[in-house]
């Protein structure tokens, strides 16, 4: 498929505004300020089709993009501590109703900031996945903020903290571009696989 073709569709405050799931979609989930809209623009090879903020929490709906006829989606970003519980609540309806929907999702790519031990929510998003039975994969952002000895070390404990995963773990840099190539090949199969079935 062709990730340059990427434009926005439409953004939805809450579930029940969601448009009817006619065509495969590929979500992206993650912690504020993770790096979801620096890697949407990295793999669309685009510089702000994706809104990017230094300040957490600015993704505050559900992103739609139509890439080469696909269907992205950037949900709101979750685990930021200072917006009220009404929205907090807002977003967790949002995000719960969008996977709950019965909508053709093809694969989640998790967000994991690759400096830190993944989160509470993190840990909760990934079981929330399991649970569903959703297909996805980890993507370590930020990974060029890593020194050689401290990237080596963090993808080790990765794969302790995440019990020896059995998805794809791929580390990320929307500055260096290291990961790219591996996210856009699991992205297409995922959606060869739906062609397949």
């Amino acid at each position: 498929m062709n990730f340059n073709k990427a434009e926005f569709e439409n953004a939805y405050g809450f579930s029940g505004m969601l448009p009817e799931s006619e065509k495969p979609e590929i979500a992206f989930a993650g912690r504020s300020n993770v790096g979801k809209s620096s890697l949407l623009n990295k793999i669309f090879n685009r510089k702000n089709l994706a809104r990017v903020s230094s300040v957490p929490g600015k993704t505050i709906n559900i992103n739609f993009y139509n890439v080469d006829g696909e269907r992205f989606v950037d949900l709101p970003g979750y685990g930021y501590a200072k917006i009220s519980k009404s929205e907090r609540a807002r977003f967790s309806e949002l995000t719960e109703g969008y996977f709950q929907s019965g909508r053709n999702i093809r694969m989640v790519v998790q967000l994991i900031d690759m400096r830190h031990k993944p989160s509470v929510e993190d840990f909760e998003m990934i079981s929330f996945l399991k649970q569903l039975k959703i297909p996805f994969i980890v993507v370590l952002t930020k990974a060029d903020k890593l020194k050689k000895k401290e990237y080596a070390n963090r993808l080790n404990a990765f794969y302790t903290e995440l019990s020896k995963p059995k998805f794809p773990v791929i580390p990320f840099s929307a500055v260096t571009g290291i990961g790219t190539d591996e996210i856009k090949k699991a992205i297409e199969k995922a959606l060869k696989a739906q062609e397949e079935n």
